[in-house]
């Protein structure tokens, strides 16, 4: 693990560092940023599926939701802020800051903000590498479970355990689409809304910080509760479903006659992220008690890398069909009610737990 997150670390701050060379030909710099961005994206992995692992290794079973969901959700949490501080330190070109004159808004003045911001995420990333290599242990001197300490199957044993699971591809599915379908639909939100003259960045920002904190309150009531992810996802995809059709039935208000006001737009589509967002958690708990003893990181990147084919089909797919993007909307509908559906026909096991709970007693 102090590996992982050392090289992590360093590949954040290597690519940091490179978006922010100042040099002056545009060819060069355009290079720069996409290798910054390809160091970036090589550390996504790590940071994305890393949680589960991290939660069984220091954590009780008592406390791994919690753990679980802390780690997962942070990373929405960053995502949420950047919807702040980008526009804190770059203004607006088309000059609606507020917070900046009019004589500011030239493209020397906003390529000297980009300048600060981007040396400014360098900064970030290279303090986090030095904590890390001052102190990120492995492990802790005993671990805190049996399932801590006990083996797991190696890499290519957990690929055919995970392929040949229909449990397990019940569940990753339930995963896959909807998040996969739900970041698409985000990407292109503004498309969406802007006709009807709402601010999606704020839904943005509201529907992440949303989905953080109650993914992260509900997980506490798993731990104190263990044994209910299923009932746990199954309340969330059904709000997910019911706020999604609002959405989708909302914007298709002249057959509807819904009303279509910024209020209703807002809550709907922050409902939405909020319920979509709060159940990455206790996902990513559920397919680890499915097939354990596969090691967590294994069945996170499965999962996690399903869930990026089905964006990028539904981003292929609005190349072709992007005359009228309402469409997106019901297909986001459709991917809570087939995930509400696989959840409710899934046998939930907690192999892991029953280690750990019972076998240890």
């Amino acid at each position: 693990l102090r590996l992982s997150v050392v090289l992590t670390s360093f590949f954040m701050m290597t690519g940091a560092l490179l978006r922010c060379i100042p040099v002056d030909n545009q060819t060069v710099k355009k290079w720069l940023i996409h290798a910054g961005q390809l160091l970036n994206g090589f550390a996504g992995p790590v940071i994305m599926n890393a949680p589960p692992f991290l939660s069984t290794t220091w954590f009780p079973p008592d406390q791994r939701a919690t753990a679980t969901a802390v780690a997962s959700l942070f990373n929405y949490f960053g995502s949420a802020c950047a919807f702040l501080v980008g526009p804190l330190i770059v203004p607006a070109p088309n000059g609606t800051t507020s917070l900046f004159t009019a004589s500011n808004h030239h493209t020397d003045f906003i390529k000297d903000r980009i300048q600060a911001l981007l040396y400014a995420e360098f900064g970030a990333t290279a303090l986090l590498l030095i904590v890390v290599i001052a102190y990120f242990p492995s492990h802790p001197p005993l671990p805190p479970s049996i399932a801590a300490a006990s083996q797991r199957l190696n890499y290519r044993n957990s690929i055919c355990r995970l392929l040949g699971n229909f449990r397990f591809l019940m569940i990753a599915l339930a995963f896959a689409v909807p998040l996969g379908i739900l970041a698409g639909w985000s990407g292109v939100l503004d498309v969406i809304l802007t006709p009807l003259k709402v601010d999606a960045g704020w839904i943005g920002f509201w529907s992440t910080i949303g989905g953080c904190t109650v993914g992260i309150l509900i997980a506490r009531f798993a731990d104190f509760f263990r044994g209910v992810l299923k009932l746990i996802l199954l309340l969330l995809f059904s709000g997910a479903t019911l706020s999604s059709a609002w959405v989708a039935l909302t914007c298709f208000n002249s057959v509807t006659h819904l009303p279509l006001t910024p209020a209703t737009l807002y809550t709907s589509c922050i409902l939405v992220g909020v319920f979509i967002t709060s159940s990455v958690p206790f996902f990513f708990e559920l397919l680890v008690e499915t097939v354990y003893p596969v090691p967590e990181g294994i069945t996170c990147g499965f999962v996690t890398f399903l869930s990026n084919v089905f964006m990028g089909l539904l981003l292929m797919f609005l190349a072709f069909y992007h005359a009228d993007v309402n469409w997106l909307n019901w297909c986001l509908t459709a991917s809570c009610l087939f995930s509400l559906l696989l959840i409710l026909l899934f046998k939930e096991s907690y192999d892991r737990l029953y280690l750990d709970v019972l076998v240890s007693v």
